[in-house]
């Protein structure tokens, strides 16, 4: 049980009705989870508005409502308006939990790119250097022992501040967070001081109905970060970065390959064989360190620069740093997966043409004899995606294996027909083979030395959603799978 004034104490309100001081028992956003005597807060979403369901939440006993809009509510009811109940839902998170972020070192990392991959390397970093870390990303949140899949790469407010208090009591000292603009422009992370936040990089991406109106919408809501931490880390490179920075009230740090940042990439260069990928550099500037990276291309060079500038604010040892780089992997991440001493294989989450052009003109700078692609597109989404698609992996790899990904209420060969329709705008090679384990037999029962081969687009997911039920499939299991009944054959 909560005072509703002490949940409030650090917003500015009007209270229209009722008794501020009541006792709260729960801290509610959805009409669906009302319970006598909560605090139920109405949300303006894409699909329902909170507002339209207060009578609804008051016959259920709600004690109180926090709203932005006029509402009726019966004289029973405690009834606050805020200006913004997403910014007011954060706030009252944070009470909620009796403030969680004041006990821990909290980093955020936004950008278009290399979040995931970031995250998981300063997670690494950190508990080589002997801290406890919690994470929370696209992938996974991790709170102790604990990992909980994610639906969105920032959660709500509310389940934020519920995972701080739970890092809190697993004895956490940080936390690593991805932070997407969609979750700074919603107030996702209001409510709390960032010790450290980082901007990767951004390219136009995201725009469109349901996220940002436009690029400089995306590029504002970036830049939110930087007047919500302590100390600022961007990427010097990127040609956005002054912009994101506008208005910051932050102390700030470079990095990148220019000469002009405090953390500079010099002497950079490509190190592979059969089964092995990786980039090694010289940093220089606020550290001085020779680095190797077990995952390739130049943006390894900029996740692992950002991962050495964040966790040089914790004292880690240049050792440490060393060897927990090497050690660092992130499921569905340019993967790795050992079946051959003549060629490469990995799993990749590269599912759309931009993600997928970077990781294919990725690996084609380690000159193999072929670049194999297998992948598929998603069901009921967008066509052009598929086009795109289709029209990348025939340009840069040398044979396209095409196949199914999460056909969902669409037929796996109407989507690799318009997969097709990208494919023929180039000359590039490929096979259809719909069953996914089959093109990933097919894969690997063909390939050549010196082939890199890459299985694009279902990356850390381990199911395969179609008409309706998710049904258990994991690349890795396939793989092994394969690699036994090949085996068999002889």
């Amino acid at each position: 049980m909560e005072k509703l004034d002490r949940l409030l104490k650090r917003l500015d309100y009007t209270l229209v009705q009722g008794d501020i001081g009541r006792e709260i028992t729960e801290l509610v956003y959805d009409s669906r989870k009302v319970v006598e005597g909560c605090l139920f807060v109405c949300i303006k979403g894409a699909v329902s508005d909170g507002h339209g369901f207060v009578e609804e939440a008051a016959l259920k006993g709600a004690a109180a409502v926090l709203v932005q809009e006029d509402v009726k509510a019966p004289a029973s009811v405690t009834v606050v308006k805020v200006e913004d109940t997403r910014y007011g839902l954060a706030l009252a998170s944070a009470a909620w939990f009796h403030h969680p972020a004041e006990k821990l070192k909290i980093i955020g990392i936004t950008g278009t790119k290399g979040k995931t991959t970031t995250t998981y390397m300063v997670k690494s970093i950190l508990e080589q250097a002997g801290y406890k870390v919690g994470l929370i990303g696209t992938i996974e949140a991790v709170v102790g022992d604990k990992t909980i899949p994610a639906n969105n790469t920032t959660p709500e407010s509310y389940i934020v501040q519920e995972y701080f208090h739970q890092m809190v009591e697993a004895g956490c000292q940080c936390v690593v967070m991805e932070v997407s603009s969609q979750g700074l422009m919603m107030h996702r992370t209001a409510g709390f001081l960032f010790d450290i936040g980082i901007f990767t990089n951004i390219e136009p991406d995201h725009i469109g109905p349901n996220e940002h109106a436009s690029f400089e919408e995306y590029l504002a809501c970036k830049g939110m970060l930087f007047h919500q931490c302590r100390i600022g880390i961007v990427n010097r490179d990127d040609k956005h970065w002054e912009q994101v920075l506008e208005g910051h009230t932050c102390e700030l740090e470079t990095f990148g390959f220019s000469p002009e940042a405090d953390l500079v990439a010099e002497e950079a260069r490509l190190v592979g064989k059969p089964g092995y990928l990786g980039v090694a550099y010289h940093a220089k500037g606020l550290v001085d360190m020779e680095v190797e990276v077990d995952v390739p291309g130049r943006f390894s060079i900029y996740n692992s620069l950002t991962a050495i500038a964040i966790c040089r604010h914790f004292q880690v040892e240049i050792n440490n740093i060393k060897q927990a780089l090497k050690a660092a992997k992130v499921k569905g991440r340019i993967e790795m997966v050992p079946v051959s001493d003549e060629f490469t294989l990995m799993i990749d989450y590269a599912h759309n043409a931009m993600s997928l052009e970077s990781l294919l003109g990725t690996l084609k700078e380690y000159n193999p004899k072929r670049l194999v692609c297998l992948f598929g597109c998603g069901g009921n989404r967008s066509k052009l995606r598929r086009y795109e698609m289709g029209e990348v992996s025939g340009r840069l790899a040398d044979l396209s294996v095409i196949t199914s990904d999460n056909p969902r209420y669409e037929e796996p060969q109407d989507i690799i027909e318009d997969i097709k329709v990208g494919m023929a705008k180039t000359s590039g090679e490929y096979v259809e083979i719909p069953d996914r384990k089959e093109a990933i037999r097919y894969v690997i029962a063909h390939g050549q030395a010196g082939d890199i081969i890459v299985l694009a687009g279902k990356g850390h997911e381990d199911y395969q959603e179609i008409k309706g039920k998710k049904y258990p499939m994991d690349e890795r299991v396939l793989i092994q799978e394969v690699l036994g009944e090949l085996a068999q054959e002889g």
